[in-house]
């Protein structure tokens, strides 16, 4: 099992994808699978990434730090906005998953 570190610590990122965690070790990607987006910002629930920055990941590892740093404010904010992220945001369904409810 790698060494968990804290945030802060050069050369790591973070472990989980939940908003506030300070566990931190080196990552292939920080996409957990889940790959639903929001209509508006095109943001993953599970990771908060965008469909052309999963892409970019493997292609151009220059922007790694940009997206990483961009992560956690995404999920924070579609948190905020009531939707399920992280691992949640696999078993979540309706409005909670970024489905919208049909009116009536």
């Amino acid at each position: 099992m790698p060494r968990m570190v804290r945030a802060g610590d050069r050369g790591v990122q973070r472990v989980c994808n939940a908003p506030g965690s300070d566990h931190f070790r080196p990552m292939e990607r920080p996409c957990i699978k889940i790959c639903r987006y929001e209509d508006h910002t095109g943001w993953c629930f599970g990771c908060g990434m965008t469909k052309p920055e999963k892409k970019s990941w493997k292609k151009a590892p220059e922007y790694r730090s940009a997206i990483l740093a961009n992560l956690e404010p995404r999920l924070v904010a579609l948190a905020a906005a009531g939707h399920a992220t992280g691992a949640a945001a696999g078993h979540a369904t309706g409005a909670a998953a970024g489905k919208k409810k049909a009116t009536p």
